[in-house]
């Protein structure tokens, strides 16, 4: 990008993260701070929070809502809320 020239509404490459596990649930409690407690399909619960993307665009995301939540191959006990389906 040139010196001096502003991209205003550039999000970048719009890839998806391959290295991610994503996986469906319930919002089961909700926490200060922005962090949320989901219900796995398979009966685990993990603690996630809101992606970028979804605090940027303020999607509201309330106890009971199902949710897709990104987890890292790392630390299965935490991840990032992606989508929150209608």
């Amino acid at each position: 990008m040139a010196r001096g020239i502003r991209r205003k509404n550039y999000d970048g490459p719009r890839e998806k993260r391959e290295d991610h596990v994503q996986v469906e649930g319930t919002i089961s409690q909700v926490y200060a701070g922005g962090q949320f407690e989901v219900e796995l399909d398979g009966g685990n619960s993990v603690r996630a929070q809101l992606c970028g993307r979804m605090r940027k665009f303020r999607i509201r995301v309330l106890l009971g809502d199902r949710v897709t939540v990104a987890l890292s191959p790392y630390d299965l006990t935490h991840g990032m809320i992606v989508f929150r389906a209608k």
